[in-house]
């Protein structure tokens, strides 16, 4: 019986039917991304180390990268865009994302009426294009054509409105509360089907020792969905460094004014294909491209083996 068992065993193998449509399954996705995302991003990576001298691509090394943090003209560009780009991604981080926690936290108490509604109506701005809700908004904070003030004069507060989009202390954060208004719904729901994945006979245990409400909420749901809002931030992070289209509808490609809403998605665009009087540098834009995939990969390997694997997880 021992000396067949063996050779049982690798005829079973031997007999196994190789699973050949995965691989067709698969092949029209691994081909579409790698045309549309692996290939421009290892083409731009290698552009970075290259100039063009006398009409040639010539290899020039990290010349590109010295340029960008030595040359002044674009240090100050780069440093600008990057520390409005940190901006833009902090203010999502402690508005959008408590927002979204709290109302997918209101939305799944039961016996909310009108949730379903509550539901598409938060989640309905994620659908709507950049174009549309950045000439909206701007259109709704326009000092002489919108209703902005007086939506605020109805409630006694049009003394507090000011041209926000056009004062420079003020147009980054309007447009990234712009940007806040429209993604709220992702957080949201998120975070709703975490908090509907928890079994019953957790919140059950719960309700028999007295821990109802709120302290229900933060005493035994929140610590169950920290995986959950983990991959919210780190969608956050990566989402807010890539951004670019709503800064350009709303402010331009001179993310004005006097480039005070300028990040790091607009900076690339104006190097790149040149803007007005500054022409495009393929080779400077590849060089801020690989930048920000640099920072995009520092932080999410920072979340993947640092913070994810100290984030404790439940198990039922």
């Amino acid at each position: 019986m021992t000396d067949l068992a063996p050779d049982q065993g690798g005829e079973a193998a031997r007999r196994r039917p190789r699973r050949w449509h995965i691989l067709v399954f698969l092949a029209p996705t691994v081909i579409i991304y790698t045309a549309v995302m692996i290939l421009p991003l290892i083409e731009t990576l290698r552009q970075s180390f290259f100039n063009v001298v006398d009409g040639e691509h010539v290899f020039v090394g990290f010349a590109n990268f010295a340029t960008l943090f030595g040359d002044p003209r674009w240090a100050a560009d780069f440093w600008n865009a990057l520390g409005n780009n940190f901006i833009f991604f902090l203010i999502h981080m402690a508005v959008q994302n408590p927002i979204g926690i709290a109302l997918a936290a209101l939305l799944s108490l039961p016996g909310l009426r009108f949730a379903a509604f509550y539901r598409t109506a938060f989640f309905l701005p994620t659908l709507l294009s950049f174009v549309i809700v950045g000439f909206i908004w701007k259109l709704i904070l326009s000092p002489i054509w919108g209703v902005a003030p007086w939506l605020m004069d109805l409630v006694g507060m049009k003394a507090l409105f000011g041209p926000w989009l056009g004062k420079s202390g003020s147009a980054l954060i309007a447009v990234s509360l712009v940007s806040v208004w429209q993604f709220i719904g992702i957080p949201m729901m998120l975070i709703y089907a975490a908090l509907l994945n928890i079994p019953e006979e957790v919140i059950e245990a719960a309700e028999i020792d007295g821990v109802t409400g709120w302290g229900q909420f933060f005493k035994i749901k929140l610590p169950l969905i920290l995986p959950a809002i983990g991959i919210i931030s780190i969608l956050t992070f990566v989402g807010n460094f890539n951004a670019f289209d709503l800064v350009y509808t709303m402010q331009g490609a001179l993310a004005g004014p006097d480039k005070t809403t300028d990040i790091l998605g607009t900076f690339l665009y104006r190097t790149f294909f040149g803007f007005q009087l500054q022409l495009g540098d393929q080779s400077m834009g590849a060089t801020i491209a690989t930048i920000m995939f640099l920072i995009i990969l520092t932080g999410v390997c920072i979340y993947l083996f640092g913070i994810q694997r100290r984030i404790r997880r439940y198990q039922f």
